[in-house]
């Protein structure tokens, strides 16, 4: 795949993006977490680049959504589907689904939407979701106990640049390994020369080295589990509470994933534990051992009485002795039990197996003194020793951890991809749910097979129909919003009284298309439509325009006259832009034009007589009828009754004021309106 041909991917991004593992694949799915792993590419971004490679695919020239106000219904509608999704990548996600003109693209996606509408929205499903996120890099992980060594130049280079993670050391000969592993828990000699050379300390001569990396570094694949386990656990959960089909283990997964700690290293050996604290509670455990002796030989002190003869005396004293030579011939059983008793402290308070017990019991020597004190050197050397086995026996473990997680790591991978397209499904079946969606049924040799045959008016394959339609753009709850049934083929005026509901019948229509096109269910019992080229929704100008935008307007038709054929043109009380005169003139027009070119269009109108009378063929006049005033209050029918003229406000009124008065005023009013 080129991926400078995708529609807004410069070379700078292509290169970015060809940083990935497999783009073509995060491309054509639209995982946009996986595009977001590119460099720079934040998840925004990254739905929109998968748009565009999704637009190059199915051929699409873009621009289904031609003016501000059908862009903001799609906004809109799209918005309700993504307020029900759990997580960012959910979100992110629904962002590259968009309304499309092409067969290819809607039918890819209705077949998507159509296996989510029959999701189970489980809460337990959905509290899973909320620790879901897309797996992330660790980025580099640096091991300090362990080092490479290399007599050579070129091998230094090439292990620095496979084996970051661990130093890399020039030595010579195997002195400069003995000295390295003095510094090292273990040294790992990448040349074959070192074979055979015996050296003090943890040194492997491993040639491979290089091209066995996780065998060097078992941290490199831990980090990733270990970065990424609250996810992957999550991910598990979705998995068995939705029961869905997956190809990973998941009891071995989570069984690996329960070895791991949050910082990588391992977790559940109690061997290792024990070591761990050990180096931690060393320095602590030899002070204590240190005053457990020096309170011992106190108290012995203080309880008994030492007598020494003056020849005794004097003979040491000439001896240049002190008082440590005085009192170990008084004080010697007792000096051995205090510090046999502070050895025993410090073997007991870390747990030291049998070896690291005799290197322990040194630390205090035989030789009284006073305070007892232990041994440097010997408690160094301790440290180390317990520092070494600790860390050889953790690499030992890693390397058995990682052995078993690294083959999981691709498994792991799809099983939260498909927990996070998961979240994207049952965002659509709760939008189906919530709104009492249906999918809808293209026409007329679109992206469907059957006819639109005579609904409403209608003639074969041409405009739409909509039974039992629910705009969800309304803000009040669906058990309050009466259904409208409606259908158009061709152009048709919609006429009604104010607030009777004719710019949300409009509303209606337009998302039930935008949702149609983009492939998901519709908030209605029942719709088929044709496959449009495009949408345009005008919406209502405020107050009359001036001289350049009123001409600015008249193109816009022009253009769509000229252009239109196969669009959807919806239209909300365009007579504001002029005088109402003339307003009738230009709409009767624009109609015509319309009608010529075989759009379908809905103009919204106060002038639809008017208008009807101007045109110069017969235009349909549909109109959403008031039945009456209840307390002053209108009572309306929302579907639009076809080939009819609504009656006005005032008409109702004067109706209403003759049928309640004898007075000839007012029935001569009403004749007015025949």
């Amino acid at each position: 795949m080129e991926l400078e041909t995708i529609p807004g991917v410069g070379e700078k991004t292509a290169r970015s993006l060809a940083t990935l593992e497999d783009p073509e694949r995060a491309l054509k799915s639209g995982d946009v977490a996986a595009l977001a792993k590119a460099p720079g590419i934040t998840q925004g971004r990254a739905a929109r680049i998968a748009r565009g490679a999704i637009r190059r695919e199915h051929d699409d020239p873009g621009g289904f959504l031609a003016t501000e106000r059908a862009r903001e219904i799609y906004r809109e509608v799209l918005s309700l589907c993504k307020e029900r999704t759990v997580t960012e990548y959910g979100a992110q996600r629904l962002e590259t689904i968009y309304p499309s003109p092409c067969r290819s693209r809607i039918e890819e996606v209705q077949t998507f939407a159509r296996e989510a509408i029959e999701r189970d929205p489980d809460p337990a499903v959905l509290e899973a979701l909320e620790g879901v996120e897309p797996l992330a890099d660790t980025g580099d992980v640096q091991v300090r106990g362990r080092c490479l060594a290399t007599t050579d130049a070129e091998r230094y280079t090439a292990a620095r640049e496979s084996i970051p993670e661990l130093s890399v050391e020039v030595v010579e000969d195997a002195q400069g390994l003995a000295e390295l592993a003095r510094g090292y828990s273990t040294v790992i000699a990448i040349d074959e020369a070192f074979a055979g050379v015996t050296v003090d300390g943890d040194v492997q001569v491993r040639p491979d080295a290089l091209e066995n990396p996780a065998e060097i570094v078992p941290e490199r694949s831990i980090a990733f589990f270990a970065h990424n386990r609250d996810s992957l656990q999550a991910a598990i959960a979705v998995h068995r509470s939705a029961d869905l089909e997956t190809d990973c283990d998941l009891a071995a997964l989570e069984a690996g994933l329960a070895r791991v700690n949050d910082d990588g290293t391992v977790a559940g050996d109690d061997e290792l534990d024990r070591l761990a604290t050990a180096v931690d509670d060393l320095e602590a455990a030899v002070g204590a051992a240190e005053s457990v002796a020096n309170d011992h030989l106190r108290q012995a002190i203080r309880e008994q009485d030492v007598t020494i003869e003056g020849s005794d005396l004097l003979s040491l004293v000439e001896q240049g002795a002190g008082v440590d030579s005085l009192l170990s011939r008084e004080l010697a059983d007792e000096y051995a039990r205090a510090v046999e008793a502070a050895r025993e402290h410090l073997i007991d308070a870390l747990d030291l197996d049998a070896g690291e017990a005799e290197l322990a019991r040194r630390t205090f020597g035989d030789e009284p003194t006073f305070p007892v004190e232990r041994d440097e050197d010997t408690v160094t050397r301790l440290r180390e020793e317990l520092t070494a086995t600790r860390e050889r026996r953790e690499t030992r473990l890693k390397r058995d951890l990682a052995a078993d997680l690294a083959d999981q790591r691709a498994t792991a991978e799809n099983l939260v991809r498909n927990a996070l397209e998961l979240d994207v499904e049952l965002a659509i079946a709760r939008f189906a749910r919530d709104f009492e969606c249906t999918m809808p049924e293209f026409v007329g040799g679109s992206a469907g097979s059957a006819d639109l045959a005579n609904a409403n008016g209608s003639a074969g394959g041409r405009g739409f129909e909509i039974d039992g339609g629910r705009s969800p753009l309304l803000s009040e709850p669906l058990e309050a919003i009466e259904p409208v049934d409606y259908g158009v083929s061709g152009v048709a005026l919609l006429s009604g009284v104010n607030s009777g509901g004719k710019t949300s019948t409009l509303d209606l229509v337009a998302g039930v298309v935008v949702l149609a096109h983009m492939g998901l269910p519709v908030p209605a019992d029942r719709v088929r439509l044709e496959r449009f080229e495009s949408l345009h929704y005008h919406a209502k100008t405020q107050g009359t325009l001036d001289a350049g935008a009123f001409e600015s307007t008249v193109r816009q038709f022009a253009d769509l006259a000229d252009g239109g054929a196969g669009s959807l043109v919806l239209v909300d009380e365009l007579e504001s832009i002029t005088e109402p005169g003339a307003s009738a003139k230009i709409i009767a027009g624009i109609l015509e034009a319309l009608s010529e070119n075989g759009a379908t269009a809905v103009f919204v109108s106060h002038l639809a007589g008017e208008i009807r009378e101007m045109a110069i063929y017969d235009v349909s006049v549909d109109g959403i009828e008031a039945v009456g005033l209840v307390d002053g209050e209108l009572e309306v029918n929302r579907s639009p009754i076809k080939d009819h003229l609504a009656r006005s406000t005032p008409e109702l009124i004067v109706e209403k004021l003759a049928d309640e008065s004898d007075a000839v005023f007012y029935d001569r009013l009403l004749e007015k309106f025949s």
